[in-house]
């Protein structure tokens, strides 16, 4: 299960592969991450390989029986393949697409033209916010990637320095911000204002991001100074092109699955109405998987045909797209099957019993049990919803303003600290071509940051409001 997966959420818990206690399960989910960690950092050993030898030590751990502790991990593998899979495949293409035409190069000397180097972690951090305003977090990322990384190579700059506003902006709006698949379930959950949710949930995104964003780069840039990965950037294609696709063309290309997307969500505020006929298209035409492969044609008139690319050199560029991520999508799986391994084995439930007995402010417990199942199982959104539910009742006697408040406290909470567990931590480390170790200083660190001053801020509103 991914970020993507909000429907698997709704339905049914998976019933638990151990009936293991506590503190069995406890020294579980240690001993899982523990033997991740050991085997990339120490034996060297493919991610892939680490994910699916921990995932079976958890249930051998937690007591679950070898066969049913393969079922959750396969499942988990293939449920993030179908969910993230295809739109990884789809952004890879239009990367390459991008890349290939000029139009990538097109941006980005756009990009340095009008922004001064010490402005462009600002420049980089608008951008992504923008962006990943309707988008699903690997979505973005994928969209991003290739201007992020020809941005920090073209202007010499650090990628962290490039690439820390730019994730941070994604994030704070997945975890933050409606439309976005969390925000959303915990608006519904607990009966709040959408429309104050949303104003709210800009007010404490502004200064989040950029702490986490453009100033925390800086620290980002000294802990780790890496530059952008060869591997994933071509050769400057314009080089040896006549032609390259236009500024406005290449940005349209680039915003027509954003603007896809975004029309989906504001007809279903709009209508809210499943059976309604409009409702329905946008549905269709809006869903990340349609939203993204019409990017992909269209990109292949409006990049490809500017550029001169024959038939037989488009799809030579589609085939060479998809040679990269294979490992990729591989590692990614394999994290979502340990965080399914982990789910089945009954660690969110242990979390929301044990935080039961907890007597603190309702903003903080919210906070603190969506950063306890974040933790244990590295999903947001599993994250979001499981807090929602445990804290929907304390909402009926709020304000509408501290309802949406809470809304908020669930979503800082579950973006704390991204780890080994999380499929979103793979993605980073493998398309930055990061160490596990600085991806933990850099990503897992700016993901904390978030959190943290995004639920200061909303403990702070809440004493003024």
């Amino acid at each position: 299960m991914t970020r993507l997966s909000v429907e698997m959420l709704a339905a049914d818990p998976v019933e638990p592969i151990t009936s293991a206690g506590h503190a069995q399960l406890g020294i579980a989910v240690l001993a899982g991450i523990a033997v991740i960690v050991l085997l990339i950092t120490k034996f060297k050993m493919h991610a892939f390989l680490a994910l699916t030898i921990g995932s079976l030590a958890l249930g051998a751990f937690a007591g679950a029986p070898l066969d049913k502790a393969i079922t959750s991990f396969t499942t988990g593998l293939g449920s993030t393949v179908a969910g993230v899979g295809v739109l990884i495949a789809l952004g890879a293409i239009l990367g390459k697409l991008l890349a290939d035409s000029g139009g990538a190069d097109q941006i980005v000397d756009t990009i340095l033209a009008k922004a001064s180097p010490r402005s462009m972690p600002w420049a980089m951090v608008l951008i992504a916010s923008v962006i990943g305003l309707p988008l699903f977090f690997e979505v973005g990322i994928v969209l991003l990637i290739p201007v992020v990384l020809m941005v920090a190579k073209r202007g010499n700059y650090s990628l962290m320095r490039i690439g820390i506003p730019a994730l941070a902006g994604l994030s704070v709006m997945h975890g933050l911000i409606p439309p976005h698949p969390g925000p959303l379930v915990a608006v519904d959950a607990l009966k709040a204002n959408l429309g104050l949710t949303l104003a709210l949930g800009v007010l404490v995104a502004i200064p989040t991001v950029i702490i986490a964003g453009p100033l925390f780069s800086k620290v980002a840039a000294r802990w780790v100074d890496v530059q952008a990965p060869d591997r994933m950037i071509p050769a400057r294609p314009s080089e040896d092109l006549k032609n390259r696709p236009g500024f406005g063309a290449t940005l349209a290309t680039i915003l027509l699955p954003v603007v896809l997307m975004l029309s989906k969500a504001l007809v279903d505020i709009v209508v809210d109405d499943p059976e309604h006929t409009v409702q329905r298209v946008f549905d269709v035409i809006g869903s990340p998987l349609i939203a993204l492969l019409a990017a992909v044609i269209v990109g292949m008139f409006t990049l490809g045909r500017p550029a001169g690319f024959t038939k037989e050199r488009l799809s030579s560029t589609v085939e060479k797209g998809l040679m990269p991520i294979a490992g990729i999508l591989l590692i990614v799986g394999a994290g979502g099957g340990f965080k399914q391994t982990l789910i089945d084995s009954g660690v969110g439930q242990m979390i929301l019993d044990i935080s039961k007995d907890w007597s603190i402010p309702a903003l903080l417990l919210a906070w603190l049990i969506a950063v306890a199942i974040r933790l244990a199982t590295g999903s947001a959104t599993v994250a979001t919803i499981s807090a929602a539910g445990l804290v929907a009742p304390l909402a009926a006697d709020m304000s509408s303003a501290h309802t949406a408040l809470l809304v908020l406290a669930i979503g800082a909470g579950s973006l704390f600290f991204s780890h080994v567990n999380d499929a979103g931590f793979w993605l980073v480390k493998e398309y930055f071509g990061l160490s596990v170790g600085q991806t933990l200083k850099t990503w897992s660190v700016m993901e904390t940051i978030i959190s943290v001053v995004a639920g200061g801020l909303v403990l702070l509103l809440s004493l003024i409001i």
